[in-house]
Formats: structure tokens, C-alpha cells, sequence
């Protein structure tokens, strides 16, 4: 195993045979073991390092018959070492052994993404069989087949509730944070989870054919479809080689000097241009590093620098990702708005609905102290009632304050509408049985985001905002933060489908987001970059850059970043190039023998390295 890794440069034998061989060329060079060891001890640096090149160029031409840089490489290694120049040959190819550590470690990690959508998926299903609750497989389970789920399971398999009454969290599909209100009758999807109580459903499809494994296939197709780009020297490598070897040829007929004509060859290695990727992409991943960005890979990073459009998921991507009060509203004389947020947050203290906590958050916040209560209820996807200190209170939808009999009037609840038009949730108060109030709540814009936008705009990147949230919370959000291209009410899949139609139209978008809901998105895109802090790991695994603080302040400095890491890029190749040819034509001249031009294609490998590491001192202003 370990052998057949060595010779397929795996990391770990070629960080080791790397060492070995950088230990022996020193020795070699200054002769200290000389008279101990009987042959020159670069033979180590050949063997170790210049096996696997030999051995992949020869797979190469035989199995796939493609011409790589390897092939120029192999012929430079045989070359030195019929001659005697061993050390010429160890030091070519330790050179081209550190560039291919380079490339794996800069190299796409294997995404786990799609692994841990399949473990969202249930593993069993409660069905009722002869009047009582069956667990079988989710695999077992048939269209029509009668289902029980419990608070805080997930549901196995699509279908339509039948009867009972809760909340959904659906933010494994849409994304949004507060959770839907279902009754009999509202469809429900696989992969979401029951908040509270009990309902029973009614199976419209099969585990197979269900909305969470739809997501798992399309993530797998996106996923294959992102092929690697092939590195920049072996796209040239057959012209390479032909160069070389003519150039090799012509020089030996002319001078009768076979020493030229392997100083050539080894001058001719493309190392400095093979390190000239690699090298700055790993600085500009380092860089990133230190403002919060993790790059997943050269490869991402490359398309990076080429996204013309940004898409934006809202929750926790745009907005923080949670609800929060935005008005408190008496229509009571008697209470102010600060006693609707005091009587509120003290009736739902005891709810674990996302927006009661929300409520009780913010009175806390504001220096509220609570006090016991009795006799709380909870009306299941409705709202809560409660005994506080010397009244009861009701918190919660019109449907509540309807069954309650507590009339709100309809200038009353006109008032909301206005809070409803801008995408916020309201939650009606009564005190006593008479109508007090109303809280808004909505998920708020990061305080940053709009500033964000500018500078995108001002590094010629176009924001779009994609969201499974409703048109008016995402109007209301894009407003804020200056997007003007809205696409809301969307399923993964559409998101999806509006950045295939982007991407048909050749405009490149990168993906921003946090969910799991993202993750088809992200990996569909010509690039994606997740939220780490509050994304998913599903999001993070699917994307191809990761804000480890959520800090999306950093996204105008990482396509600034992206732009100059390839700009560094070129100038190495165009340096690396440079040094080929003024080693060449002193080769041919006779200037150069394999020593003297390993030591000078070596120091164009050097300053190859040393321009890519100012990316280092890059800074975001």
C-alpha cells in the first residue's frame, strides 16, 4: 500500500521522500559523505523523487495517451543520469516533487456535503397498522399509507396531514427561520422537523422519490459536473516537449556536444512554471486565512476571480438569521407599548416557539423582569394564554383572537397590515379579554449588509438576491441592503435552476449562503461561499470558500484578493518563462553544464516562490 502510494505521489510518502531527498542533494553538493558512501548519495533524490515522475509519464502516454509536463521532466532525469550528472538529476526532480505537494495541498477537498444530506433522511417511519402505530423502515413506506409524527421527529416522506395541528421547521428547504404553521390539509416535506405535538399524515410518495432524496441526487449531479482545470503546464506539455527536444537536437548536431544537449533538457523543466500556480494560490489562501476566509482549493479560488454576479440567500446570509422585534403597538388606551411587550414576553415564557423566545429576548434586553405565571396554554400553531400578575393574557394570530372572541377591530388590524406588507410576522395581544396590542417581528438586516453591497458594486460584482422567504420580506430586506434583482418564494431547487440559466447565459454567479437549503445552490454554482459561524455543515461542505466569522464585510476584499492572486500568477508564469529561455540559449552557447543550469532553473523556481509570497502583505483596506 505505502509503495503503491509512493509511486502515485500521495502527501504523506512524498512530504517524506521530499525530506530525504532535499538531506541527500545537500550532502551531495558538498561532498561530505563522499568517501563513506560508495556511489553519490543524490542517487536517493533520483530513486524517491524521480521514480513516480518516470512512471506516471510512461501511464500517462500508454493509458491515456496524453503528453504531460512529466514526459519533459522524465526525459531531463534519464538525460542527467546517463551522463553522470546526478545531482543535476535529483535536483530536478525534488523540484518537481515539492510542485506537486504544492498542487495537492492547494488541491479540492473531497466534499462531505452530500453525505450528511443523506444522513438527514429518516431511518424509520411510525405507520398505523390495525389501529396502532407501526415503526418500519422509511424504505417500506407506500403511497397512502397512514403515518404518525411525534414532536421534535422529522417527517419520514412527503404527504398531506390528515389531522392535529403545529409548526414545521422547514429550514433544511427554504431556509427560513420561524416555522411554518401547519393544519390537516398543508402539505409537509421530508427532512423537516415537527416543533410541537402530535399529527398524523397521509403519504403522497414514496421515501425515493421524496423532496429531501430530489435534493440529495441534484447535489450529486452538480457536485460531478464541476470538473478540475487541468494544470497550466500540461496543457502546454506536448509543445513543450517538442520544443525541448528539438531545441536538444539541433544543439547537439551543431556543436557535436551531447553535454549541451542535456543542459538543455534540464533548463527546459518546466518547474518554476509548474511552481508559478501553485505557489500563489497557496499565498493568497494564506492570506484569506488571516481575515476569516477559508479557500477551499486553487480551483475554487480561480473561479472565484472570475464571478461577475453575486446571488445571496436572505436568512443568515443578508439578515441575522433570527426574528427580533421591530414594533410594539398599543391600541389600548390603557397600555402603553412598552406593557405590550412586558404582558407579551410574560404569557409566552413559557412557549419554546422561536417567536415567543424572540419576544422574551428582547423585554430582557430592555430590562424587563419577569414573574410567575399560571395556568399557560398553548393553542398549537395559534399562540398562548396565560395568568400573569393580575390580568390574562393572550398572545398570537388573528385565528386565536377570533376563537377567543376577543374582536380586534379592523382599523385595529389595519395597522398590521402595514407590518404584514413589509414581510413581518405579528403577534396580536389581548388583556383581560379586550384587545391591547400588537408586536412585529421580522429577521433584520445585518449592519453591515448594505455597506457590503456598495463595495461589491464597486468592484464591478452585481448582487441578486435569492430567497425562500415571501416577496414582501424579501422586497422589504433587498430594499435595505440595495439589491434591485429579487427572486423570492423559492424552493432549492429554483434557486438552482436560476443559476443553470445564468450560467447557460455564460455570466458566472457565485452563491452565498448559510443552509442546508443552500447547499444545491452553492454546489451549482460557479462558485459558492457559505457562512461558517451560523451555516450549516452541509453549506460549508458544499461550498468552495467559507466566511468562518459570518463577517460578509470580507466578501469585496476576497474577489479584490482572487483578481490579484491571478494576476501573481501570470507575471510567475511570464517570469518563469523568461528564465527558460535565457537558460536555454546559455545552454546552447555552452555557458551552462547540467549543474550550473539545475542551480539556475532552481533560482527561478525561488523567485517564482518568493514574488507569490507578497501576496502575504496583502491587506484589506
Amino acid at each position: 500500500m505505502i509503495f503503491k502510494d509512493w509511486l502515485t505521489g500521495e502527501a504523506k510518502p512524498t512530504v517524506v521522500c521530499a525530506a530525504v531527498s532535499a538531506a541527500a542533494l545537500i550532502f551531495s553538493f558538498s561532498g561530505i559523505l563522499s568517501g563513506i558512501v560508495p556511489f553519490d548519495i543524490a542517487w536517493a533524490a533520483i530513486v524517491l523523487c524521480g521514480i513516480p515522475i518516470v512512471v506516471n509519464a510512461i501511464t500517462a502516454l500508454i493509458k491515456e495517451h496524453d503528453i504531460k509536463a512529466d514526459v519533459l521532466v522524465s526525459m531531463a532525469l534519464i538525460a542527467s543520469v546517463s551522463i553522470g550528472e546526478y545531482f543535476a538529476a535529483g535536483e530536478v526532480a525534488l523540484i518537481m516533487q515539492i510542485g506537486s505537494l504544492l498542487e495537492q495541498f492547494t488541491s479540492s477537498k473531497a466534499r462531505q456535503g452530500i453525505e450528511k444530506l443523506i444522513k438527514l433522511t429518516p431511518q424509520t417511519a411510525r405507520v398505523k397498522r390495525g389501529g396502532l402505530d407501526a415503526v418500519i423502515p422509511v424504505s417500506e413506506v407506500a403511497v397512502g399509507d397512514l403515518l404518525t409524527v411525534l414532536a421534535g421527529e422529522t417527517v419520514p416522506v412527503d404527504g398531506v396531514i390528515v389531522s392535529g395541528e403545529t409548526s414545521i421547521d422547514q429550514s433544511v428547504m427554504t431556509g427560513e427561520s420561524i416555522p411554518a404553521d401547519k393544519k390537516a390539509g398543508d402539505s409537509v416535506t421530508s427532512g423537516t422537523v415537527n416543533q410541537f405535538g402530535t399529527f398524523e399524515m397521509k403519504a403522497s410518495k414514496i421515501c425515493t422519490d421524496s423532496s429531501l432524496q430530489r435534493m440529495i441526487r441534484l447535489a450529486e449531479e452538480a457536485d460531478a459536473n464541476k470538473a478540475p482545470i487541468v494544470g497550466l503546464a500540461d496543457k502546454w506539455a506536448t509543445w513543450m516537449v517538442l520544443a525541448a527536444v528539438g531545441i536538444a537536437i539541433v544543439t547537439g548536431l551543431l556543436t557535436r556536444e551531447f553535454i549541451r544537449s542535456v543542459t538543455v533538457l534540464v533548463v527546459f523543466c518546466p518547474c518554476a512554471f509548474i511552481l508559478a500556480t501553485p505557489t500563489a494560490i497557496m499565498a493568497g489562501i494564506g492570506n484569506a486565512t488571516k481575515f476569516g476566509i477559508l479557500i477551499r482549493s486553487g480551483d475554487a479560488l480561480e473561479r472565484l476571480s472570475k464571478v461577475k454576479t453575486i446571488a445571496f440567500d436572505k436568512t443568515g446570509t443578508l439578515t441575522c438569521g433570527r426574528p427580533e422585534v421591530t414594533a410594539k403597538v398599543s391600541v389600548n388606551r390603557n397600555y402603553s407599548a412598552a406593557d405590550i411587550l412586558r404582558y407579551t414576553a410574560l404569557a409566552e415564557q413559557k412557549s419554546e416557539h422561536p417567536l415567543g423566545k424572540a419576544v422574551l429576548s428582547c423585554y430582557r434586553a430592555e430590562g424587563g423582569q419577569t414573574d410567575p405565571v399560571n395556568n399557560f396554554k398553548m393553542f398549537a400553531g395559534k399562540g398562548v394564554s396565560a395568568e400573569v400578575p393580575g390580568h390574562t393574557v393572550s398572545a398570537g394570530k388573528p385565528e386565536l383572537m377570533d376563537d377567543l372572541g376577543i374582536a380586534f377591530s379592523d382599523e385595529e388590524r389595519e395597522k398590521a397590515k402595514q407590518y404584514y406588507a413589509a414581510g413581518a410576522t405579528v403577534i396580536y395581544t389581548a388583556v383581560d379579554g379586550a384587545p391591547a396590542g400588537f408586536l412585529a417581528l421580522a429577521d433584520v438586516l445585518r449592519p453591515d449588509a448594505a455597506e457590503t453591497v456598495r463595495n461589491l458594486k464597486a468592484a464591478g460584482v452585481s448582487p441578486l438576491l435569492l430567497t425562500g422567504d415571501n416577496e414582501a420580506a424579501a422586497r422589504e430586506i433587498a430594499g435595505k441592503a440595495g439589491i434591485g434583482n429579487v427572486r423570492a418564494n423559492l424552493l432549492p431547487e429554483g434557486k438552482m435552476q436560476i443559476i443553470r440559466d445564468y450560467d447557460e447565459r455564460g455570466e458566472t454567479v457565485c452563491m452565498v449562503g448559510d443552509g442546508v437549503n443552500d447547499a444545491l445552490a452553492l454546489s451549482t454554482a460557479f462558485a459558492g461561499i457559505a457562512m461558517g459561524g451560523v451555516g450549516s455543515d452541509i453549506a460549508v461542505e458544499s461550498a468552495d470558500a467559507v466566511l468562518v466569522n459570518d463577517d460578509i464585510r470580507r466578501l469585496p476584499y476576497l474577489f479584490r484578493l482572487t483578481k490579484k492572486v491571478m494576476h501573481k500568477v501570470s507575471q510567475n508564469i511570464l517570469l518563469s518563462l523568461a528564465i527558460n529561455i535565457v537558460a536555454v540559449i546559455l545552454s546552447v552557447c555552452g555557458v551552462l553544464n547540467p549543474v550550473t543550469g539545475a542551480l539556475m532553473h532552481n533560482c527561478g523556481s525561488v523567485l517564482v516562490v518568493v514574488n507569490a509570497a507578497l501576496l502575504l502583505r496583502e491587506k484589506d483596506q
